[in-house]
C-alpha cells in the first residue's frame, strides 16, 4: 500500500498542512515513522479518513439533499465565478482541490442566487468516468 507524506495529504484532503498534523496529533489521523524519522499517512488509512470526512463532518445542511435523489457524488464548496449569457450561465465551484464547472440555464442561476462567495453543493450524475493513475518516475 502507498504511503503518502503530510503534504500530500493535505492536497488531497483540501486543508492545509497544520491541519492534518492537528488531527494525526489527536488520533484521528494514523501516522507511520519512514526512514528519516518522516511521518507518513498509509493510504488506505487516508482514503478511509477521506471517507469520513465526505460522510459527516459538513455543517449541519451542508452537503446532505433534503430530498431523496440518485447522485452520489456530491461536492460541497464555494462559488468562485459566474459567466452567463443571454441564455446559458457557466458556474464554477471550489470544492477543496477540486474545481467543479457546471453549464446551466442562466434563469436556474438567477434563481439559486449563484454569484461569486456563495456556497453550493455540486451533485455530480455521470455514466461514464475516466480513472486515471499518475506514473512514477522509475
Amino acid at each position: 500500500m502507498p504511503t503518502y507524506r503530510i503534504s500530500e495529504a493535505a492536497v488531497l484532503l483540501g486543508v492545509s498542512d497544520d491541519t492534518v498534523r492537528r488531527w494525526a496529533d489527536a488520533g484521528r489521523l494514523p501516522t507511520i515513522k519512514e526512514p528519516g524519522s518522516r511521518l507518513a499517512i498509509d493510504g488506505a488509512d487516508l482514503a478511509s479518513f477521506a471517507s469520513e470526512i465526505a460522510a459527516g463532518d459538513l455543517p449541519a445542511g451542508l452537503g446532505a439533499p433534503i430530498v431523496a435523489e440518485s447522485a452520489r457524488n456530491r461536492f460541497t464548496g464555494i462559488v468562485t465565478r459566474v459567466l452567463r449569457d443571454g441564455v446559458m450561465a457557466q458556474v464554477e465551484i471550489q470544492a477543496g482541490p477540486h474545481r467543479v464547472v457546471s453549464l446551466m440555464s442562466r434563469e436556474s442561476a438567477d434563481e439559486l442566487g449563484l454569484e461569486p462567495g456563495v456556497l453550493a453543493v455540486a451533485a455530480v450524475k455521470s455514466t461514464n468516468v475516466v480513472v486515471e493513475v499518475p506514473r512514477h518516475p522509475e
